[in-house]
């Protein structure tokens, strides 16, 4: 099992779009955004579709194609791209039913399943405070 970076992604595409947006530009392109999180085009373009979805992008097609804030930074949160790229759980429980006749099997869902809504819990009310503002400022402030 990998760690999933959708969110960081997500978030590097936000910060760039509305950086280049404040140096004067209308729209930026999937493949400069691209360039900037050395990953795919077609990676942002899927992420970039999600955040269309959730109301935090908007995208212009034909001549002068490309990509533009739906919302300000500051009134965007990562709680706000994480829900947007991310809509399941933080932790899952098994796939099948574990053996009930087991008394780990019995007992391990409960026992974690409280465990996982307080991490849920506690991530989600993290995720609220930062908004995409500041995780721009962050990102200027970062020593080169």
């Amino acid at each position: 099992m990998s760690a999933n970076s959708k969110l960081t992604i997500a978030a590097h595409a936000l910060a760039w779009i509305g950086l280049y947006q404040r140096q004067g530009h209308e729209v930026a392109t999937s493949e400069q955004i691209a360039t900037s999180a050395n990953t795919n085009p077609v990676v942002i373009r899927r992420l970039l579709g999600e955040l269309r979805r959730a109301g935090l992008v908007e995208s212009r097609r034909g001549v002068g194609a490309g990509w533009s804030l739906a919302r300000e930074l500051e009134s965007m949160t990562l709680l706000d791209v994480y829900e947007a790229v991310e809509p399941g759980p933080l932790f899952a429980m098994h796939r099948a039913t574990p053996d009930q006749g087991c008394v780990v099997g019995h007992g391990i869902q409960p026992a974690m399943q409280s465990v996982y809504e307080a991490v849920e819990e506690t991530v989600r009310h993290e995720l609220a405070r930062v908004t995409l503002a500041n995780v721009l400022r962050d990102v200027l402030a970062a020593p080169r």
